[in-house]
């Protein structure tokens, strides 16, 4: 079970350490939607969804369909306390999100709780702006709501009530949304999570304070970020950025309930906000993409919490599942794949005024690498659970050999030096040793996690460097071998294959998958950045 632990560069602030637990207790304390879009009905989907035990203690009875609220009756405070109390005195909370507190009262009576209850970590998606914009609290109550904000651990904010936490206007620019975040955590000592997908003009997104998301508006029309002034999100980090698709949906209603207790269940399960954030963005994604199908009401319709569920089930679509879990992985290394695209080594190859020494060293290393990746995809074909599959990776693993063939014939005898080493490098044999590793459990979608890297990064950069190809380049004939179709067809099965074998996961071997793509992306950074390092 958690501790309550005092942080010390704020010092008014409460933050709970998080035990993790493979299927978290996760209470939610909100209102109530009849239609079971949003509110607790919402809440218990979403931990459900995510893996987790849900339990609700009710703050208020709301009569509203997809069209919106009729009315609301809020229960009195101290019935509220006693909801509290009897679930704390029997169940250990290892997570709780907080939703819709109507006033000044009921949000003292869960101050109090809180100060004096051990749980798990804390969200607050704070129920303070409709999407219309109007104001839902009376300013006593605004003011009891940012004083809760010390005590919990996390604030999920849409972009209106980000600015009624920060006492000042709407955030119009991505760059504006991150530093209002950050006051309210420099303030409050808690982290922020910013949704950058109710900015209403995706042009903002491109805003120059903010690179990594400048490289397309299309490709980030719907960023989150977790901002902790603190630094307290890894390696002293203070911003950790995520871009997505934005889902061409009006179906969804409880989006703010169902990600802030995705997000208080994956922190539970995994330890790690930023991981949370990551699963929750694709699951959540999915559960958008899917909630056309539900056809609930005729409004503003439900997000589809099982979709995933459903889809493992075989009732639903693992491709599109699968997709958006590829989409978010790929989302989260876009800071890697801009520096990659930066590196030395890239841009010299790409201007032509690489080192011809340099250049044989690298394909030297490329060499050496074909060899065992090729083994390594073997190993994937014989995992394969289907004969396509197998056949995929059996035939990769034969181009592999056939490059590497190729590069000695052609390109080494052209570029080589005398007397250069032709050991691997440590980078070359950290890359190795990892694709290896990822073998040793005989999972298969850990393995081809692992093995996608190579042809999806790879065959991203090259459509960029292609187009550096000229008639007087010297490194010209190479340039050109991106330009071959075929790869391009590959990576894309290659993508598709990963992303059915995730669909069909479950959270444990997602996340496994996930840290061996991620690892693999490093890898292929490294490899890029050691020839002219």
């Amino acid at each position: 079970m958690s501790e309550l632990t005092t942080d010390a560069t704020a010092p008014t602030s409460t933050h709970r350490t998080i035990t993790t637990r493979s299927v978290p207790r996760v209470l939610s304390i909100a209102g109530t939607d009849p239609t079971g879009g949003a509110g607790i009905q919402a809440d218990l989907k979403s931990i459900a969804a995510n893996g987790g035990y849900g339990m609700a203690v009710v703050t208020a009875l709301v009569a509203q369909n997809t069209h919106g609220v009729r009315s609301v009756h809020t229960p009195p405070a101290a019935f509220l306390r006693e909801q509290l109390d009897a679930v704390a005195a029997d169940v250990a909370i290892d997570a709780v999100k907080i939703g819709m507190l109507g006033d000044a009262a009921i949000i003292e009576a869960v101050r109090m709780w809180l100060q004096t209850t051990e749980t798990g970590p804390v969200v607050l998606d704070p129920v303070m702006v409709a999407t219309s914009g109007d104001r839902l609290l009376e300013s006593d109550a605004e003011a009891a709501m940012r004083a809760l904000l010390p005590l919990v651990d996390l604030v999920t904010p849409n972009l209106p009530e980000l600015a009624v936490l920060a006492e000042g206007p709407v955030a119009t620019t991505w760059s504006d949304a991150l530093a209002q975040a950050h006051a309210v955590s420099e303030r409050s000592g808690t982290i922020v999570l910013v949704k950058g997908g109710h900015l209403s003009d995706p042009r903002s997104l491109t805003d120059s304070r903010s690179p990594s998301l400048s490289k397309g508006a299309e490709s980030a029309a719907c960023p989150d970020a977790l901002v902790d002034a603190a630094g307290r999100l890894g390696d002293g980090r203070t911003l950790v950025e995520f871009s997505g698709p934005r889902v061409p949906t009006r179906n969804t209603h409880g989006t703010g309930c169902s990600l802030s207790s995705a997000m208080a269940t994956l922190a539970a399960r995994t330890g790690s906000w930023a991981s949370a954030l990551s699963s929750a963005k694709a699951w959540l994604t999915s559960s958008l993409q899917h909630a056309d199908a539900l056809e609930v009401g005729t409004g503003n319709g439900p997000i589809n919490h099982f979709a995933d569920l459903w889809a493992a089930g075989g009732l639903g679509d693992p491709a599109a599942r699968g997709a958006a879990i590829t989409d978010a992985w790929w989302e989260e290394i876009v800071e890697l794949r801009t520096r990659i695209d930066q590196l030395p080594f890239v841009v010299a190859l790409a201007d032509g005024t690489l080192d011809p020494a340099r250049f044989a060293w690298y394909l030297q290393q490329d060499a050496i690498y074909l060899r065992a990746y090729s083994r390594v995809l073997a190993r994937a074909s014989a995992l394969a659970p289907t004969p396509d599959e197998q056949v995929f990776w059996a035939k990769g693993a034969a181009s592999s050999i056939e490059a590497e063939m190729e590069l000695h014939r052609t390109w080494l005898s052209t570029y080589a030096v005398a007397g250069m080493d032709v050991a691997p490098s440590s980078t070359t044999t950290a890359y190795l040793d990892h694709l290896h590793a990822s073998t040793v459990t005989g999972d298969y979608g850990t393995v081809v996690a692992a093995l996608l890297p190579c042809y999806w990064i790879y065959q991203d950069l090259g459509e960029r460097l292609v187009g550096s190809s000229h008639a007087g380049h010297p490194f010209a004939a190479w340039l050109d071998t991106y330009a071959d179709p075929s790869f391009a067809v590959a990576n894309r099965r290659a993508v598709e294959i990963v992303g059915l074998t995730a669909a069909r996961a479950d959270a444990d071997a997602l996340e496994s998958m996930r840290a061996v793509f991620l690892a693999s992306s490093a890898h292929e950074e490294a490899f890029f950045a050691e020839p002219l390092r």
